[in-house]
Order: C-alpha cells, then structure tokens, then sequence
C-alpha cells in the first residue's frame, strides 16, 4: 500500500496532495496539463525530493524531510513506465527487460532467463532480439511494462502510458494494458490527462488541479457528480453552481433561476445538466419545461452528426443539437435562442 503526503515547490507549481493506493488497486491522477501530476508520480519515485509530508510504501519510509530519511529511486521496490517508454535504443527487447534485473545484481544468464519469461507472458517472446526501433508503439509499450514488472516491485508507477501512441492503436493497446494490469497485484498509479484512459483503466479517480485534489471517486461517482468546471468538461456536462431560495427553486451564480424535481440537499449547491437535455427554439417554447430562458449564441462546433451550441448570458451552457435542428433554427454566432430544460434533467447535489 502506498501512503504518500506530497509537499513540493517546482517553479511556479506548488503541490500539496495526499495520496492511497492500496494493492491491487489502479488509482488514477487525472487532470489537465501542468496541474501537477506527473511530478508527484516522480516524487513518489523519488526523481524529486519533497519538501514537507511523507512517502511510504508497505509502512517503509521512503521519504521524510522532517527525519532526514531519502530514498534513492535505485533503491525504491517502484516500477515505472515512461510516456516515451525510456527503452535503451541499442539494446534488444530481451536485454531492456533484463536491464533492472542486472542493476539488482542478478547473472547474466539469471537476468535474462526471467526476462525471457516476462516477454512470452506478454507475448513477445518473438521479437525478443528486436531493437526498440523496430517496435510498433503497442509492443515498446508492453517491452517497457515488462521491464517495469520483472524486477517484482510492490508499486507500478505508469506516466500517460498511452500518450505516445496514434488513435488507431490506442485503443487496442489500452485494452491490453487493462489485461496486463488485472495480473499485478501491489499497487498501481496512473498519470493521464485523458479521461477515457481513466475510466477504463482505473478503479478509482483522483481529479488534480493546480496542485490541488479536487475531487476523488469511483469514476462512476466522478462522473455522476463533478466538482469543477474541469471535471465537467471532461465528462461532458454543465456544471452550474448556485444557492437555494426555495424548496425546489436554485437562483444561480449570474442571478438566473432554475426549478428542479425534487427539495434540494442543501443551501449551496451544484446542478449538472447533459448538453442533450437542452431544447433550443426559436420563439418562447410553450408546454412541459418547467425552466425557459433567452440566452445569445457565442459558438457553434460540429461534432459528427451533433451541433455544440455553447449559449451566453444568464445560464452559460453548452448545448447539443443535429444538424437539421442548426438548419431550421438558422443559428449563427451572435443569434439569439430561447432555451428550455425539463425539472426531471437537472441532477442537483450539494457543494
């Protein structure tokens, strides 16, 4: 189990986290570019000292500035898979793999006799004299996961594992690396800034933002109930935040009122609102919903066969629609709309 209280100055980042990853668990550090996140993956590594907290692993103290105790990464039970997967371009597959087991004093025979068994587990035992230029992006990947596994460590450390590969191959690389990863039993913790390899690999979310944890969840309940703009966007949903002035009534931030289905949870709370709820129209809609208002077209983008209509004024949202709905509507940037969401599609939860 990983337990680690990251206190660090870098440049302008000041990051101050708290983490647990517990064995057998694939915990993922999401956030967008410069929140953070690949230096606390290399401070647990021990590629930066923190300045304040405390690092353990499996109750070993790895890094404690307050007692004076450092780690070396060298000496660290950590396995680390690069971005760039940081293979040795002269070496073959077999030999990069047998690289960390010849730094733990390992033969040369006995070094790459477990090598070669990592390589048919991950069924490469055929490439394994090839050079890392020969390899296609998924195989280094999976060379580098070898390598990272082969020295037993009790904690896997993968930084946006998937980032260096094409569209075509990301897909099923991630599906693999999802099997790969279901085989390692101590604790896993992954770096990305791609919400859809963090759904899909993790059991649970960790949102950083400007160094800061910004939310933590399944990414059931992440996605469920976001707690920031940014974690919204990646879910793709509204997020609006707001006060209660009635059992079921919220009057929002921009001094717009909406009415939700059912009492409200508390007096500050957030509503999340999918863009496909909202109905765009060109007159005052008559009938069911329960919240119209006149808002101001400030963008259009065409997604394959939906419209983003991000709207302006007192209830900034974006909204999806089809192309036939942007024709008949003859929306264009600047138009006004009148737009309109049903009670029964605002999900509210307190802030």
């Amino acid at each position: 189990m990983l337990l680690a209280d990251i206190h660090l100055d870098l440049g302008h980042l000041h990051l101050e986290i708290g983490l647990r990853v517990d064995d057998g668990e694939v915990v993922a550090l999401l956030g967008p570019n410069g929140a953070g996140k690949t230096t606390a993956l290399r401070a647990v590594a021990g590629l930066h000292p923190i300045d304040d907290g405390r690092i353990e692993l499996d109750g070993a103290v790895l890094d404690d500035p307050a007692a004076d105790t450092f780690v070396p990464t060298s000496k660290r039970p950590i396995g680390v898979v690069f971005q760039d997967y940081l293979l040795f371009p002269r070496l073959s597959a077999l030999d990069n793999v047998a690289f960390g087991l010849r730094a733990r004093g390992r033969t040369r025979a006995q070094a790459r006799a477990e090598a070669q068994r990592w390589l048919v587990r991950l069924g490469l035992d055929e490439l394994a004299g090839a050079r890392p230029r020969t390899l296609s992006g998924g195989q280094a990947q999976r060379v580098a996961l070898a390598r990272a596994l082969a020295t037993e460590p009790r904690l896997l450390l993968l930084d946006e594992p998937l980032a260096a590969l094409d569209a075509g191959t990301r897909l099923r690389v991630r599906t693999e690396l999802r099997r790969h990863l279901a085989t390692f039993h101590g604790a896993r913790l992954l770096v990305t800034h791609d919400p859809v390899d963090a759904l899909v690999l993790a059991d649970r979310l960790v949102i950083l933002e400007e160094g800061r944890m910004t939310q933590t969840g399944t990414p059931a309940e992440v996605t469920a109930r976001p707690g920031s703009r940014y974690v919204a966007q990646l879910v793709g949903v509204n997020l609006l935040h707001g006060r209660a002035t009635g059992e079921r009534t919220v009057r929002l931030d921009s001094g717009a009122e909406l009415t939700v289905a059912d009492p409200l949870p508390g007096p500050e709370v957030a509503v999340a609102i999918r863009p496909q709820a909202i109905a765009l129209h060109a007159h005052q809609p008559d009938g069911s919903p329960r919240n119209t208002w006149t808002a101001t077209v400030d963008d259009l983008e065409a997604d394959r066969d939906r419209v983003r209509v991000t709207l302006g004024h007192r209830v900034p949202v974006t909204a999806e629609i089809t192309p036939a709905a942007l024709a008949e509507l003859d929306l264009a940037a600047g138009a006004p709309v009148w737009a309109s969401v049903k009670a029964v599609d605002l999900t509210v939860y307190e802030r």
